[in-house]
């Protein structure tokens, strides 16, 4: 049956989005009966059926007989209605956007506005003298050596034992 929804689209010469529109139906809806994804329901052949009434129930449904009932003939049937609602839509599936043509307005003139250049005034360093102190000598006065038999031995500056 997708198939044969393709084809009333292709012959009505309409976008699915557009197609979809027509039928006032969710647009998702129609790209999932396209794809395969879901099977159309029993809403969506009615719909079909109501809006172009043209369409042989019995092709829709079974693929039998031909697309058009036989009374409507090889379909006198005005699709420039359809045609202008697909203007200036985005179409569903291929991400192309038909844009009106853009009228390009007169520029508008303002009045400039001058911006003043800053003064470049030049500040004199500040210079300030650090004085590092020198820290007091230092000296050892006393070295502990401790042994592993927890034993110790205590030295002095002049290197004697105490």
């Amino acid at each position: 049956m997708k198939d044969r929804i393709k084809l009333i689209m292709e012959n009505e010469q309409l976008t699915p989005s557009a197609f979809a529109d027509r039928l006032q139906l969710g647009r998702a809806v129609v790209s999932h009966i396209l794809n395969g994804r879901n099977n159309p329901s029993l809403d969506v052949v009615t719909r079909i059926l109501s809006k172009l009434e043209y369409i042989n129930p019995d092709w829709l449904i079974s693929g039998n007989g031909d697309m058009y009932k036989p009374e409507y003939g090889n379909k006198t049937i005005n699709t420039s209605q359809a045609t202008t609602t697909t203007q200036n839509q985005p179409d569903l599936f291929s991400q192309n956007y038909i844009s009106p043509s853009i009228i390009q307005q007169e520029p508008e003139y303002r009045k400039e506005i001058i911006v003043e250049q800053p003064q470049n005034i030049i500040e004199q360093p500040v210079k300030k003298e650090v004085i590092y102190q020198k820290l007091p000598e230092r000296k050892i006065s006393k070295i502990i050596i401790y042994y592993t038999d927890n034993t110790f031995e205590t030295f002095d500056a002049e290197n004697k034992p105490l």
